[in-house]
């Protein structure tokens, strides 16, 4: 499908606001996730975890992210998904601040670290799912680019590392671990006020018939629901070809972020506080990279964009850590990284909003992220176990090759081709 062009349409301020709420309370609540990240893995090394406890960690919180996005999806669709985002940032708050109550009071055991971690991280993606949702009618609304929205909500997202980055290493430092995930159960609660008090219910509207078509049918099951977001993910195979390209990133990514560069920051760069700086760099280019490629989104090709900016994005940063390169070539590399890195999520989060039906996308993007995240947990893991076996060099490496090669398969063509934008048609008045 080819999703209505904006540029015409005249803004509406209420629409505008609710943008901007939505976006902000994206940023707050991926902000409280950045924390969280940089607190788990310090507080195992604190206690004398080795590289595969701080891997079996990771592991714990990333799968979540594979079970919520599948099984959540359907949810998001049915209960809606101004509530759906709510609900989800309330449930996570809770379970994460459960975390550091116990750690300060009456202890906390591994298993019982790694059962809380899994529990306050299985509601992120479906209310992440649910926010990026909402986001083309109120696009539409605002009287703005779709490629535009996309960019700013994978924006506000790297604003929330560059932001969260920087603070989780200041609190990781200064305070400790635990006592810096208060700050990300206050960030989930911050989030859901933002789209209780903000973020309007909008009626459906014209870019929306199916689910209009679908309002006197009869109630279909969970299970058929589900079933038909897996088999629109199946049969359509660009969305294949993506998930698939995703899901082997996002494992060296797991591994390389959740793992790796922790052990790396604590072993040669002196701890948490270095570790939180080229996490911010990363985010702030990243950012500059969204607002950049904003303006030239609709005049570029998107295949060849891609697949340039992705292989950026993994190989050469990698590739200095594995020459254990001085840090400010770490930044260096970390910064081109993350420009490049600023052009993959808008052309992906626009690509998908075009070619999937409004009323199916809960499920759909459930079941891409379940796809695209399922090699995450794997990848945290076999990161501790690589370091632990072969060392920290020949991990980033490995990485750094494979990195490289696959994000440059978009270039053979195929499917891939789809992913250019279609003409939007006209009609003669």
């Amino acid at each position: 499908m080819t999703t209505p062009t904006t540029e015409a349409r005249p803004r509406d301020r209420r629409a505008t606001g609710s943008l901007t709420a939505l976006l902000s309370a994206h940023a707050i609540s991926q902000t409280g996730n950045v924390v969280t990240a940089f607190a788990i893995p310090f507080y195992v090394l604190g206690l004398g975890g080795s590289g595969v406890e701080v891997g079996v960690a990771a592991f714990f919180a990333t799968a979540p992210v594979v079970i919520g996005g599948a099984l959540g999806g359907v949810v998001v669709d049915r209960v809606g998904h101004r509530r759906a985002a709510i609900v989800a940032d309330l449930v996570s708050g809770a379970t994460v601040l459960t975390i550091p109550v116990l750690a300060l009071t009456v202890g906390l055991p591994f298993w019982a670290l790694l059962l809380l971690v899994f529990a306050g991280g299985l509601l992120d993606t479906p209310g992440q799912t649910a926010r990026r949702v909402m986001l083309p009618s109120l696009t539409v609304r605002a009287g703005v680019r779709l490629e535009q929205s996309v960019g700013l909500l994978d924006g506000s997202e790297r604003f929330a590392r560059l932001i969260g980055a920087s603070i989780a290493g200041l609190l990781v430092a200064l305070v400790g671990p635990m006592a810096a995930l208060f700050v990300n159960a206050a960030t989930f609660a911050v989030s859901a006020l933002l789209t209780w008090a903000f973020v309007a219910v909008l009626p459906a509207d014209s870019l929306q018939p199916a689910a209009a078509d679908r309002s006197d049918s009869p109630r279909t099951s969970y299970w058929a629901d589900l079933a038909e977001g897996f088999r629109f993910v199946i049969h359509d195979p660009l969305m294949r070809l993506i998930v698939g390209l995703v899901l082997i990133t996002n494992l060296f990514d797991a591994a390389r972020g959740a793992t790796l560069l922790p052990l790396y920051a604590n072993d040669r760069l002196g701890g948490a506080a270095v570790l939180g700086l080229l996490v911010a760099v990363m985010g702030g280019c990243a950012l500059v990279g969204n607002v950049a490629f904003g303006f030239v989104a609709h005049r570029v090709p998107r295949r060849l964009t891609f697949a340039a900016c992705f292989a950026l994005a993994g190989g050469p940063s990698s590739a200095a850590f594995a020459l254990g390169a001085p840090l400010p070539v770490l930044v260096a590399m970390t910064a081109l990284s993350g420009l490049a890195a600023g052009a993959i999520n808008p052309i992906l989060g626009t690509v998908e909003l075009e070619r999937v039906p409004p009323h199916m996308r809960g499920r759909v993007f459930g079941m891409i992220n379940a796809g695209a995240w399922a090699g995450v947990p794997f990848g945290a893991l076999l990161g501790g176990i690589a370091a632990d076996t072969i060392g920290l060099a020949a991990s980033f490496g490995i990485i750094a090759v494979a990195y490289t090669l696959v994000t440059l398969s978009p270039l053979t063509g195929g499917a891939w081709r789809q992913m250019e934008r279609k003409p939007v048609p006209t009609t003669d008045t």
